[in-house]
């Protein structure tokens, strides 16, 4: 179907709804990359007017990836709510824009709405949106998600204690976890991201982990962050499974790039679940995502990489996981190039992941090659811990050693936390303050006062 539009008596046209949405994004270098970015300034707004008249329910007849050729596509239309969707289906694009940022779309209207959403309508309507609309929007969204602890209550924001090693030292990992937990961070997750793929290795990770959680009671949940099939393997040896990881995207060949499935998913969500290790709920999967995978991965069909990444929330979705969150700046500068590009599209994925049901977070992080630097990730994290962003990451310095990437300090939380007045998970807070880390208010305490440190010597990580 073509789409056509005049503006100042200059005519516009658009091949397909998919063109429409690419042209309509923000300017961005992924899109140029892949040759479906507007071509100029003109033609971008030219195709917002066109988007923004379009009916909301015109994405559940023009697939942007044929139906028969994607899965993901078929996971999104086949497990769309017609119920949930009624109350929004005969707006369009940009009737909808302004219904969620009135009164009228309050918390219990948004999370009503969220099954019946299409990642393809979350999407056109971010392309609409200012900064600040994507922020006012998210806002009011509210996912709680639970394990050994709950996540994501309003006013309270959680962080990934990451204390990756470059050579998988248990030692070293140990220190920068007790670092981290001496912060009043981890209540996310203790998440390592491991150098290596043996499975001895990733369980020896997983068994410490599982030595400081357990012996210290911590109530909160471990992670190594390795492929699904290892993780299934660890599981069936017995090995101290918390989570399942992947990362995941939004498109079937992107999804196939990484050695994935629905179905392989459907098996470590069942296996996860079936070792109820969790204790005030069972949310066990955590994805990661990032805009630029798809077409990394030659595997994007002319779709623009932040739609791209809006329908991987789809296949997420599908799990209710414990956690997922976009490294919006991780893959480079040859998808997102500077700090604007960065900041934009992290408050698209954490609405649009939000406005789906999505307990978002986002690991607010550059690489070093690109044009951006400490300041534009302030900006980033005041601008998501207004926006309510479930959790971000804690690393040590905010300098990944393993990753080598730049990213946030356990620092920065404290920050975030003091500057908003946010809490911890309260079930995390009550253990901080059990433990004499922080004192009544949630304020660090010398570390000299505290029992984590007093006993921490015994552990059996530290002297491997």
């Amino acid at each position: 179907m073509r789409y056509r539009t005049t503006i100042d008596s200059q005519a516009f046209s658009f091949e397909d709804l998919k063109q429409v949405m690419a042209a309509a994004s923000p300017a961005r270098s992924g899109d140029y990359l892949a040759g479906v970015g507007a071509a100029t300034a003109q033609q971008r707004m030219a195709a917002r007017h066109v988007l923004a008249e379009t009916p909301l329910k015109q994405f559940l007849t023009e697939a942007l990836i044929p139906y028969e050729e994607d899965n993901i596509t078929r996971l999104i239309i086949d497990g769309h709510d017609a119920e949930a969707f009624a109350p929004v289906a005969h707006l369009t694009v940009g009737d909808f824009r302004n219904w969620l940022l009135s009164e009228q779309a309050d918390t219990q209207a948004l999370t009503a709405l969220a099954p019946g959403l299409m990642p393809e309508m979350a999407a056109a309507a971010s392309k609409l949106m200012r900064n600040q609309d994507l922020v006012a929007v998210a806002r009011k969204c509210s996912v709680v998600t639970r394990f050994r602890d709950t996540i994501g209550l309003p006013g309270h924001l959680s962080v990934r204690l990451q204390p990756n090693h470059p050579t998988d030292d248990l030692r070293g990992i140990a220190a920068s976890t007790l670092d981290g937990l001496l912060m009043g961070a981890g209540d996310a997750v203790i998440g390592i991201n491991p150098v290596s793929d043996s499975l001895q290795v990733l369980g020896d990770l997983l068994r410490m982990q599982d030595e400081v959680i357990q012996r210290f009671e911590i109530p909160t949940q471990s992670c190594v962050l390795t492929h699904v099939t290892n993780t299934l393997k660890l599981a069936e040896a017995g090995a101290p499974v918390d989570l399942v990881f992947q990362s995941i995207g939004g498109t079937e060949k992107t999804n196939r790039s990484f050695g994935i499935t629905p179905e392989l998913l459907d098996e470590a969500h069942a296996a996860a679940q079936a070792q109820k290790r969790g204790t005030v709920g069972q949310n066990v999967m955590y994805f990661e995502t990032g805009q630029g995978s798809a077409l990394s991965a030659d595997a994007n069909f002319g779709v623009d990489q932040q739609t791209c990444e809006a329908r991987g929330y789809a296949l997420a979705r599908r799990y209710q996981p414990l956690l997922i969150n976009t490294v919006v700046g991780f893959i480079g500068p040859e998808y997102l190039y500077d700090g604007k590009q960065i900041i934009r599209a992290g408050l698209e994925d954490h609405f649009c992941g939000k406005l789906l049901g999505l307990p978002l977070g986002c690991d607010v992080c550059y690489t070093n090659h690109a044009e951006a630097d400490q300041d534009d990730m302030d900006t980033l994290l005041v601008l998501l811990g207004t926006a309510g962003i479930n959790f971000i990451m804690g690393v040590p310095g905010a300098d990944d050693v393993m990753l080598n990437y730049q990213s946030t300090s356990f620092h920065d939380a404290l920050f975030l936390r003091e500057t908003m007045g946010l809490k911890r998970a309260p079930e995390f807070e009550a253990w901080l303050a059990r433990m004499q880390i922080t004192d009544g208010a949630g304020r660090l305490q010398p570390p000299s006062s505290n029992r984590l440190l007093a006993d921490m010597s015994g552990l059996r990580a530290l002297h491997q």
